[in-house]
């Protein structure tokens, strides 16, 4: 019976957790790496068995670690990112007034057809790419050679690279989100960018409708329709039909537009799921109330999905990597809390149960459909 594979990064290792697809059961194993950050965990969708971890602590710095018996082992690969040539370096300057630093890999994107190409988002904001299994990594330098670099700044968490979006219908674009200077794309695989974030605009930057500068948390794409995107923003729940071309408002009926991730539905692409918090300096719920909101529409309109989610007394924030979609049929969704409680729907979100609690705090959640 075909099943799922659900992959939970913490603040203290990597949790792997499997079902078959009634997903009314599950198998827990971990903590794999017990006392890392595993900032990612993320898996192949061409080869099931691989697996790939970015793990980091504050004495030993950045570890890229890869399993290929589905978690049950892992081994490190290569970590010599090469920037702009220049194998091992952990800080570089490119004229801007701040030296960049490699301080963390914040989110791993597989392949879309190679389980041994895998792109990696760091900190500060680089984008890196791996073409053996993450044994050795180039830098996409066109990125940080784009020109804008010197009005990135960092968000609450950092400069971060969290996003990577590969269109499915085109191998060479990419779509790319840092913390906090926006959304940017490539048409030619990565060698050269362009920022996408007309129609953005942003209270907190001295020209709030500047072409970089903005604080965008996350975009999902479908890969039914890659030209639509759709952003959980600072402030803001953001749509675009034109690969990023321009971005209109859809955050509705939201009790709040601030929050974190956002994901679509498997087999609806009209389907999109937010999880709401109060405000950029209040990080729980509103009205301490876990609730995951759903749009049919697209946006704008909004419905609070509550049954099995707390609904008193919750303050837990879902971070932005931190919810998932599987491609059963009913779509499953699945989403972490820093309060260390993995949650998980077998119909959509129209019901929910917790598959783990007392976690540590869940930086990130993937999910593999197993055959």
């Amino acid at each position: 019976m075909t099943g799922v594979r659900v992959l939970v990064g913490t603040r203290k290792g990597a949790f792997v957790m499997t079902a078959d697809g009634t997903r009314d059961r599950w198998d827990i194993s971990g903590p794999h790496f017990g006392g890392w950050e595993i900032y990612h965990l993320t898996g192949s969708l061409v080869d099931t068995n691989r697996l790939y971890a970015a793990q980091s602590t504050g004495w030993f710095g950045q570890l890229i670690q890869r399993s290929d018996d589905g978690g049950t082992t892992w081994n490190p690969v290569g970590n010599a990112f090469v920037y702009d040539g220049v194998p091992g370096t952990h800080q570089w300057y490119d004229g801007t007034p701040h030296p960049w630093e490699f301080k963390r890999v914040w989110h791993l994107e597989p392949s879309l057809t190679d389980p041994d190409t895998l792109y990696a988002g760091v900190e500060d904001a680089a984008l890196f790419r791996s073409s053996d299994g993450g044994q050795t990594w180039q830098e996409l330098s066109g990125l940080r050679g784009h020109g804008s670099g010197s009005r990135w700044q960092p968000g609450a968490g950092g400069l971060c690279l969290h996003t990577i979006l590969l269109d499915p219908s085109d191998p060479e674009r990419i779509v790319i989100a840092i913390s906090a200077a926006g959304a940017f794309r490539s048409d030619d695989a990565g060698t050269t960018w362009h920022p996408i974030n007309r129609g953005l605009s942003s209270d907190y930057i001295p020209d709030p409708d500047a072409d970089v500068g903005h604080c965008v948390h996350k975009i999902a794409m479908h890969p039914s329709r890659p030209d639509v995107l759709f952003m959980q923003k600072h402030w803001d729940v953001m749509r675009s039909d034109d690969a990023g071309g321009s971005w209109h408002e859809v955050s509705g009926n939201l009790p709040s537009d601030f929050g974190f991730p956002i994901a679509i539905h498997a087999h609806e692409p009209n389907t999109i799921y937010v999880v709401p918090i109060t405000s950029d300096s209040q990080h729980y719920p509103p009205d301490a109330k876990l609730r995951v909101y759903r749009s049919q529409t697209g946006g704008n309109e909004w419905e609070a999905l509550t049954n099995g989610l707390p609904q008193r007394d919750c303050y837990v924030n879902v971070l932005r990597d931190a919810m998932a979609i599987d491609t059963l049929d009913p779509c499953g969704v699945y989403f972490g809390t820093t309060g260390g409680q993995v949650y998980a729907s077998a119909n959509g979100g129209d019901s929910w149960s917790a598959i783990v609690r007392d976690l540590p705090s869940v930086l990130s959640v993937e999910v593999q459909t197993l055959p």
